[in-house]
């Protein structure tokens, strides 16, 4: 039981670092799942049930979702001002290819 006590330890401290150097928001978000799991996994160890469950069901379950949920709105958001950035620079092309023509 100790070598698995010690496995969870340092997969928990591997997540920690992870999601802290981690570059995509995505992965960042799936490696805290991870970490919020391990965690859980390690209340139960220490006899906390009550802490376990409440681990799983906020740090893994509901704050995940609302990540994700937010990650996507971010991108929505995002690619809406693209779009709208790229098709400024297409009217402004064409002006500039009217105005040239005359």
């Amino acid at each position: 039981m100790t070598i698995f006590k010690c496995i969870l330890l340092g997969f928990l401290i591997v997540c920690a670092i992870a999601a802290s150097l981690s570059k995509k928001l995505l992965n960042t978000i799936l490696i805290f799942m991870s970490y919020s799991l391990v965690m859980s996994i390690i209340w139960i160890i220490l006899e906390s049930p009550d802490l376990a469950i409440t681990e799983a069901a906020v740090g893994a379950g509901v704050t995940t979702v609302l990540f994700l949920v937010t990650l996507k709105k971010i991108n929505a958001i995002i690619k809406k001002e693209e779009e709208k950035e790229e098709k400024e620079k297409k009217e402004e092309r064409e002006e500039r290819g009217e105005a040239a023509n005359e």
